[in-house]
């Protein structure tokens, strides 16, 4: 992913948890053929690598044929042989020097940092791509802690490094981290919502602009 100029954030999309592949396949095609997607992350809530190879099979078939890369949450030692473009970590910089060393330098590598600015820094300055902090509103999950504006608008000022908005991303929170982030990650906010994904696509990105 390329570093923004903080123009309008970027949408970044994020897979369901669960999901039926056949279905789930056509509406991530249909969404990546009408708006531009910087990156998909596959994250399941399996551990059977057989069933995450499989779909990560299927989805970067749908990716790669839009030129768009595909990233899969934690299962970095699936990347190469399944032809991902990286891998998401949701545990900071702990383990970004030792994946490098096996991904190689092409390898996207991002770090989720919860709402630590150390982690993020941490994380940028040993090789992570990209860093990203959440969530934005409460999950119902972790101690509650949740990423401020002022962590976003800090980083954009001082690093390089380019930043995403994850987790319980409304609307209005939206609006607020347009000039500050260079991209939003939506995926429940997007696949589990009443209207279909393009529309609340749309309606994050006209509070985007």
């Amino acid at each position: 992913m390329s570093d923004l100029e903080k123009e309008q954030p970027q949408i970044y999309l994020i897979t369901p948890s669960e999901f039926e592949l056949s279905p789930f396949g056509d509406q991530l095609a249909a969404v990546l053929d009408t708006f531009e997607i910087p990156c998909v992350r596959l994250r399941l809530a399996t551990d059977d690598t057989d069933t995450i190879g499989r779909t990560a099979d299927v989805l970067r078939e749908i990716c790669h044929q839009r030129e768009v890369p595909i990233v899969i949450d934690s299962h970095f030692r699936l990347v190469e042989t399944h032809g991902l473009d990286g891998v998401h970590l949701p545990d900071g910089a702990k383990r970004i020097r030792y994946i490098r060393e096996e991904l190689g330098t092409d390898a996207i590598i991002g770090s989720y940092c919860g709402a630590s600015r150390h982690d993020g820094m941490t994380a940028a300055e040993i090789g992570a791509d990209y860093v990203s902090f959440g969530p934005m509103s409460d999950t119902g999950l972790g101690d509650g802690t949740l990423a401020e504006i002022e962590t976003f608008e800090w980083w954009s000022q001082v690093v390089e490094v380019p930043v995403v908005a994850e987790g319980a991303i409304t609307l209005d929170a939206a609006e607020k981290l347009a000039l500050v982030t260079d991209f939003i990650a939506l995926g429940s906010e997007v696949w589990n919502a009443e209207k279909p994904p393009e529309a609340m696509i749309r309606a994050y990105l006209a509070r985007l602009s």
